[in-house]
């Protein structure tokens, strides 16, 4: 068995690689940086698509920015919005949902991902999955509202319908200083 992959990224990173091939379709739920929408345009290669949300313009215009730096803009549609408004935008089943709970790095960590809206996308995200397809959540949770929603969140995968889709939770319980979750989500392929 080769090296398991430590933290929250390289743990999503590798189940969303894992699932992308070639002219798939993505979802970006929390462009933040950028560096996961990067991540995804590489996967779906030319033919595919990956769609970012974001509330903040900064974390817009630093996908956007990094996205032409690699020369994968073609491949990507950003919107300034809430990824509760994912079902109104993405019209399409798709094959990968990323969501990074928190607050933008580098930016205002008073503004951070809510409860509410994340828990509207994720069911939206879910909805929109093709059968086999997964959504990951990186919970990090070590800020002043973080705690709340992570709380809230690890109760709310509880309750998913496990005869349509299957949560995995990889929690390091033994590291200090909250080291972030990863979650994934797999749409059942039969039931």
């Amino acid at each position: 068995m080769g090296a398991v992959p430590r933290g929250a990224t390289a743990i999503t990173h590798a189940y969303v690689q894992a699932a992308l091939r070639e002219g798939a379709r993505a979802v970006d739920a929390t462009c933040g940086n950028g560096h996961d929408t990067v991540f995804l345009a590489q996967l779906v290669g030319e033919t595919g698509k990956v769609i970012g949300f974001d509330i903040q313009q900064q974390a817009v215009d630093n996908t956007h920015s990094r996205l032409a730096e690699a020369g994968l803009l073609g491949r990507c549609e950003l919107h300034l919005c809430s990824h509760a408004r994912m079902g109104e935008v993405v019209k399409e089943p798709v094959d990968a949902v990323m969501f990074n709970l928190g607050y933008l790095p580098g930016g205002n960590h008073e503004l951070t991902t809510q409860f509410d809206s994340t828990q509207q996308a994720v069911q939206q995200a879910m909805a929109l999955l093709r059968p086999g397809g997964i959504i990951t959540v990186g919970v990090y949770y070590g800020m002043k509202s973080g705690f709340e929603e992570k709380e809230q969140f690890m109760e709310y995968i509880k309750t998913i319908d496990n005869m349509e889709y299957t949560v995995l939770v990889h929690d390091y319980v033994n590291q200090p200083n909250c080291p972030p979750i990863a979650v994934v989500i797999e749409k059942r392929t039969e039931r």
